[in-house]
């Protein structure tokens, strides 16, 4: 059998974390280890331990600052030495109850074929936005969308992957909920860069690895994400690192196109503005002038070569 732990990086969310703690409590395929590792105002370890979570064994860490990227690798040095796969798991998803047992069915199939990183499938996936102008053919020459599932564009934009039918290859994995093999992510990390709100920090780590070894997304191992309200933060603030890591990103991995990501960046803010005036959402708005500073910031660090 397959030795799978879990890695959960969680901020006050303890309605949330319980919820998922549960989901892994009644999987049919044991979890080996837990590693939740809280990042939020308060310890949570108390309320979690009035739980039982039908033995679940968990190992629970309190660390500040808050980081998504540097919470995850705090948790990859805490793994059991006997841990074969390691797992990502946001702590507001919910696994259905076969999805470890089908993920380590995949295991045994799919491993030996070079396969470093396998997602589970999201089975509420909300609808593609902009679905229209995101399928024309010139969006896709332009390298700042595809039809395609799970693809890493030449704008440093992916595609997203919604819910599939069949095990689908990709080019990355959302950090939401999927897992990797162990030996193959030794001596790799999440850049600490994208610090904070972990935005793109799973795009780069798992496509860094996606350029050597295969990525899959198990149809039968399937989950549900509830995005908590706490999210992604003030809409500013988000606005400018969703520019400024996107930038970072591109520039890291020196195949993509810089002028292209900056086309999709405009698009982005566009979108954003649309989305302000046709649905009366303010939050929209700003957001898109976060974007605009956002890029007046990425341009004078280009310029100024730092």
């Amino acid at each position: 059998m397959a030795k799978i732990a879990f890695i959960v990086a969680t901020k006050d969310r303890p309605g949330e974390l319980k919820r998922l703690l549960n989901s892994l409590a009644n999987q049919t395929k044991p979890v080996d280890q837990v590693i939740i590792v809280d990042s939020s105002k308060s310890p949570q370890k108390e309320g979690l331990a009035e739980q039982s979570f039908r033995g679940l064994p968990i190992d629970y860490y309190y660390f500040q600052p808050p980081s998504t990227a540097r919470q995850r690798n705090f948790g990859l040095a805490k793994l059991a030495p006997e841990i074969d796969w390691v797992g990502f798991l946001d702590d507001d998803v919910v696994l259905e109850v076969t999805a470890v047992e089908e993920m380590e069915r995949a295991i045994y199939s799919l491993a030996r074929d070079e396969v470093a990183g396998m997602g589970f499938n999201l089975i509420n996936h909300p609808p593609l936005e902009f679905r229209t102008l995101k399928h024309l053919p010139l969006v896709e020459r332009l390298g700042l969308y595809s039809q395609r599932r799970g693809r890493v564009l030449s704008s440093g934009f992916q595609t997203l992957i919604g819910t599939v039918t069949g095990n689908t290859a990709v080019e990355w994995l959302p950090s939401t909920a999927a897992v990797w093999r162990k030996e193959l992510i030794a001596n790799h990390r999440f850049d600490e860069f994208f610090s904070g709100y972990g935005y793109l920090e799973d795009l780069d780590f798992s496509y860094s690895l996606g350029k050597k070894y295969k990525l899959m997304i198990i149809a039968r191992a399937k989950y549900y994400h509830f995005p908590a309200e706490s999210g992604r933060g003030k809409p500013f603030v988000f606005g400018v690192r969703e520019v400024i890591n996107r930038v970072y990103f591109v520039q890291k991995h020196k195949e993509l196109s810089l002028w292209r990501c900056y086309l999709g960046l405009i698009m982005r803010g566009k979108m954003s503005l649309w989305l302000a005036l046709s649905q009366a959402r303010p939050e929209f708005f700003i957001r898109a002038v976060g974007n605009l500073w956002g890029v007046f910031l990425s341009l004078k660090l280009i310029f100024s070569g730092e």
